[in-house]
């Protein structure tokens, strides 16, 4: 990430300091608990995605900077509600805001972030960038049903399970990509391989979280370990892990996926079985190949600094807390 970080580090700041703009109401909580969220870290890998994309496709005004903002916003919103759907206690290493404000709370400023984003872009003038937005948006809505639905079933295929994320987490990185490009006017080519790269990427990125669920410490992974295992969510490590293992070693899994709480021997069982039948080098190996695809929708664009830190962005990725 360093070389974008040289490249838009200035841009990044402005962005930090419209957050704080962006939060004022006349309702004390509401900026408290954003601000809580806004501060407690974070890889700012969405604004940073909108910022590099407007560069990439040389624009250099003034909309740029809240664009990424509420790009940062939305992902914000969609934080507090999935805490809450998946009664979390940790986020980014921290006591999440359901756990210190409650869940009636989350919720609604979760809304009050989402609102406050469209009101933004209105303000921005763009009715692609707005049509771009409250796409991803409704399919990420979509995605947490998906989900949801999804919960528990061990039999869960790798292309649902890819549909999934594409919805949750890479529409959102795809749609700043995207955003980015019309700001700069680039030709219906140029949009597209932006949009392509971010949800490629953003893929990418999702698989390497999976990952860190099965192999980081709670300090390095910011979030509670074992935590999507004890809520019935598979993920690609141990998708591909059910598909190898012996009926026995499946009906073992499916029975610590039905429990109510999940003990440490178990998540111990589930973890053997994920390193037994290489679920983690097979994510990893998914992941690059989501990296070498989204690397190649910037073939479109000239060689120069800001495509270059894209492509430093892409090896960020699949080598982080790695």
């Amino acid at each position: 990430m360093q070389a974008a970080l040289e490249l838009i580090g200035e841009d990044l700041k402005q962005v930090e300091e419209q957050f704080k703009k962006d939060l004022e109401s006349e309702v004390p909580l509401i900026r408290k608990v954003g601000e809580y969220l806004l501060s407690s870290g974070g890889k700012r890998i969405r604004p940073a995605m909108l910022l590099l994309s407007a560069r990439l496709c040389n624009y250099h005004g003034a909309q740029a900077i809240p664009l990424a903002s509420v790009v940062e916003f939305i992902h914000t919103a969609t934080l507090l509600h999935d805490d809450v759907v998946d009664n979390a206690s940790l986020r980014r290493g921290l006591a999440s805001a359901n756990t210190l404000w409650g869940n009636e709370a989350s919720v609604l400023i979760g809304d009050f972030l989402f609102s406050k984003s469209f009101s933004l872009m209105v303000g921005v003038g763009s009715l692609d960038i707005l049509g771009v937005m409250s796409r991803a948006t409704t399919i990420i809505a979509e995605g947490e049903v998906l989900q949801l639905l999804y919960t528990g079933e061990v039999d869960l295929t790798e292309e649902q399970y890819i549909e999934v994320v594409k919805a949750k987490t890479a529409v959102l990185l795809s749609a700043a990509a995207q955003s980015g490009a019309i700001l700069g006017k680039v030709s219906q080519q140029q949009e597209q391989a932006m949009a392509d790269f971010g949800m490629d990427l953003g893929i990418a990125f999702q698989l390497m979280d999976d990952i860190l669920d099965y192999t980081a410490s709670e300090e390095e992974f910011g979030k509670s370990i074992g935590h999507d295992l004890e809520e019935g969510k598979l993920t690609l490590p141990l998708i591909h892990t059910l598909r190898a293992c012996t009926a026995d070693e499946k009906a073992a899994v499916a029975a610590i996926i039905g429990k109510d709480e999940l003990i440490p021997e178990d998540f111990r069982l589930v973890c053997s079985l994920v390193q037994s039948y290489g679920g983690i080098e097979y994510t990893v190996s998914k992941a690059r190949n989501f990296i070498d695809s989204c690397k190649k929708h910037l073939s479109c664009f000239p060689d120069e600094s800001c495509k270059d830190a894209l492509l430093d962005m892409a090896e960020y990725v699949v080598t982080r807390n790695r």
